[in-house]
């Protein structure tokens, strides 16, 4: 430990000390009726303020005459905990589940007492085959492999997360689309994180939108105080669905984070571990560009239990060009090349062109196979893409990424617009094979 916590040597303060000896003694040779005067400040205090979440939760299911459930009433989470006292985290479990089920949750927030910005992350935790029974196997080709993954439930469910806000009536009115798919595609994007906007725009950009407010309280007369805008979660196992989900089952979590929105901008995203931001190029090759669009993109990744999610959040000046709306930039695209084990060779590229008639339109897989690329091919077993309004998100097993990689992202709009370059030197080209430019992570 440093004791010097003043910047003075013990020689120094002996100097200061006879400085001050010096001054008394030559005050004394001339009046000491100075004018003066003093104003005191006294008793300050600095308190620092908080901000606490409390996510109210009205939950129900309906699966017929089987069962029917509801949370109780009065039902909230204060730090994961259930009711604000000792307790678990909440957990809702669906036994039994066939085609034709469905439930559907409404979670406000009371954010104490500071406005804040909120963000919706999840992930899905197992999605497990268990066997399969005879009527599965005649629909289900799989071989009943009870690997990581193998299930059929996360595909068949299908899950709608919107806005809403309390009717008053005990119901709810739903807004604005949030993100909305197949249980898999939407924990994906959550496991990336979904950014939430205060006033329920569906559209909002990702810096400084509106912030959900904060109260003073959460509770007034033991009703909830929340902000108006709420979320709401509904799935359904469709009736089409078949004998392919027969003993299957899924886990999945998610939470709720709120960021304190004063001196922030809410592009900070708690859902993952590590984001790099990099602005558009406007000014390609020394080419002006028809179509110059202020702007980031925000590259995260996740590390999570099965998956590793790679998500890339494409964030413009709304000026009415999107750098991913096709009706603007109709060649827009992006591939992302990864070097899985980070040896210094780009192992295979994940790609989204929406108009390049891939496999698995619009994302396309293609290997490297010694210095050329092959044609794009679907995405292999277990991974996964989704394009979640400005936000492009692939999920890789763990099994076939280390937990240290490289990437390189090469966003082009097709000449008339910006390019979105991430690698450790923007000023460089894209370099497909070597990997020596492109950006690391490491778990």
């Amino acid at each position: 430990m440093n004791d010097d916590t003043i910047g003075l040597s013990r020689r120094k303060m002996l100097v200061g000390l006879g400085a001050v000896g010096v001054a008394s003694a030559g005050a004394g040779l001339g009046t000491t009726a100075y004018f003066n005067d003093t104003e005191s400040f006294e008793d300050n205090t600095l308190t620092a303020g908080e901000l606490d979440l409390f996510v109210h939760v009205d939950y129900s299911e309906d699966q017929g005459s089987y069962a029917q459930y509801s949370t109780p009433s009065g039902t909230f989470i204060d730090g994961n905990v259930v009711g604000g006292g000792d307790g678990e985290p909440l957990s809702i479990q669906v036994s039994d589940l066939k085609p034709g089920d469905s439930g559907e949750g409404e979670f406000c927030f009371s954010i104490v007492d500071n406005p804040a910005y909120m963000w919706m992350c999840g992930e899905l935790t197992a999605n497990d085959e268990n066997g399969q029974t005879e009527p599965e196997s005649d629909d289900d080709e799989t071989g009943g492999d009870p690997g990581e993954g193998a299930g059929e439930i996360a595909d068949a469910m299908q899950v709608t997360v919107s806005y809403c806000t309390d009717d008053g009536d005990g119901g709810n009115v739903v807004g604005d689309e949030i993100i909305s798919g197949s249980l898999a595609e939407v924990m994906l994007a959550l496991q990336a994180g979904v950014p939430l906007s205060g006033d329920g725009d569906g559209g909002a950009p990702l810096a400084n939108r509106p912030a959900f407010e904060g109260v003073t309280e959460p509770f007034v007369d033991d009703v909830p105080n929340i902000a108006e805008q709420c979320v709401c979660f509904e799935w359904e196992v469709p009736v089409e669905v078949g004998n392919e989900i027969q003993t299957d089952s899924v886990t999945f979590d998610f939470e709720f984070y709120a960021v304190q929105a004063r001196h922030n901008d809410g592009t900070h995203n708690p859902c993952v571990d590590e984001t790099v931001v990099t602005a558009y190029d406007n000014d390609w090759k020394g080419q002006t560009l028809g179509n110059p669009t202020e702007g980031n993109v925000y590259t995260s990744v996740s590390f999570g239990q099965n998956q590793t999610v790679l998500s890339f959040a494409f964030d413009d000046d709304g000026d009415g060009v999107d750098f991913l709306d096709t009706a603007d930039y109709s060649s827009t695209n992006l591939p992302v090349a990864v070097d899985a084990d980070a040896d210094g060779t780009h192992d295979w590229q994940l790609i989204w062109q929406p108009n390049a008639g891939f496999p698995d339109a619009p994302f396309g897989y293609v290997e490297n196979n010694g210095g050329s690329y092959g044609a794009a091919q679907s995405l292999p077993a277990g991974f996964s893409a989704a394009k979640v309004g400005n936000t492009i998100v692939f999920g890789v097993p763990n099994s076939e990424i280390s937990s240290t990689f490289r990437l390189l992202g090469y966003g082009s709009t097709g000449g008339e617009g910006p390019v979105a370059k991430v690698n450790d030197d923007p000023s460089l080209g894209p370099d497909f094979y070597n990997s020596a430019n492109a950006v690391e992570f490491s778990d």
